[in-house]
């Protein structure tokens, strides 16, 4: 048990030792000279997105988050198929899920034309995220940039790293930790999901099986979710203000009114029951807490130097 034990310490040593240098390699002024209108060209073309359609300020800030916790903020989640690997865009978690690829896109192409080869897609994910969440009234924090992008994706790491929304609270905070993430990282993250939308195949046993749902609220969301078919019928993870990034979503959760089964799982007698009321009652300790967890989620396993590259669509390798 010593070995394991004394093992275990070195190898999170090594993981920390890593972590700091990839972390050292980035800078908040990382284009500040090599692409000066970089960060206001993501900004600009996110609003545009999001006045749009509001759904789509969840939608890029999901696609950071998938992004991420399949092997690191590298931008493998942008990579259609290809002759050599499977893509994660058709991983089960993904599959008719994230979106928001044509805006990326856009703004990959106007950074090409300004800057050409200089700003990655890892980092217009992660600025692109960031500037959602401020759009529709959330908090901001500062962005490190100077991540690069990976040349390879993999479709079994999608379908084994995205936590289910079918998860009890232990199990979402094993995989949460298994990304270095705290279970108050846990519940600051879930708050994410205080806008954007879930599809009735996703809440379907919840609505129908579950007890801990407020009998409104169930008998509301079955009009649009039948017990059967409509599988794709939209419904929003926040029921209270699905198009404003606030507190409502714990809330919910006091009440017995989160959507998806892992989101009510935070408030069901649990370890975490607490973190979620403060949330709940004091926005401001969800924002704070909220941004710290975005800018640790934003450091995972990052590519930096030489290491990936930085492609010119984001969609292929070079």
């Amino acid at each position: 048990m010593a070995f394991t034990s004394q093992n275990n310490g070195f190898c999170f040593l090594v993981l920390l030792f890593l972590f700091s240098i990839a972390s050292a390699q980035l800078s908040s002024d990382y284009y500040a000279t090599r692409c000066p209108k970089a960060l206001s060209t993501v900004r600009t073309a996110v609003i545009n997105a999001v006045v749009k359609e509001h759904r789509m300020g969840a939608s890029l800030l999901r696609l950071h988050f998938h992004d991420c916790f399949v092997n690191g903020c590298d931008a493998s989640v942008l990579l259609d198929d290809t002759a050599n690997f499977t893509g994660e865009k058709t991983a089960l978690p993904n599959l008719d899920s994230i979106r928001g690829f044509e805006v990326i896109d856009t703004i990959k192409s106007q950074l090409e034309s300004i800057c050409p080869g200089v700003v990655s897609c890892a980092d217009i994910l992660a600025v692109a995220a960031r500037d959602s969440v401020v759009s529709l009234g959330g908090p901001s924090w500062i962005v490190q940039l100077g991540r690069r992008d990976s040349t390879t994706a993999s479709l079994s790491a999608a379908n084994t790293d995205l936590p289910s929304p079918s998860l009890d609270v232990n199990d979402l905070i094993s995989a949460f930790s298994n990304k270095g993430f705290s279970a108050k990282d846990l519940v600051a993250l879930s708050g994410s999901h205080t806008m954007g939308q879930a599809r009735c195949v996703l809440f379907r046993d919840r609505i129908y099986n579950e007890t801990n749902i407020n009998s409104a609220l169930s008998t509301s969301l079955k009009s649009n979710c039948p017990s059967s078919g409509s599988d794709d019928n939209l419904s929003p993870l926040d029921v209270t203000s699905p198009v404003f990034f606030d507190n409502a979503y714990y809330k919910n959760l006091v009440n017995s009114k989160g959507l998806l089964h892992s989101d009510q799982q935070l408030f069901s007698g649990g370890s975490t029951d607490s973190q979620v009321t403060t949330y709940s009652t004091t926005p401001s300790a969800f924002f704070a807490d909220f941004a710290n967890a975005m800018v640790k989620m934003g450091n995972l396993n990052l590519l930096t130097g030489s290491n990936g590259q930085i492609r010119t669509n984001c969609r292929k390798i070079n």
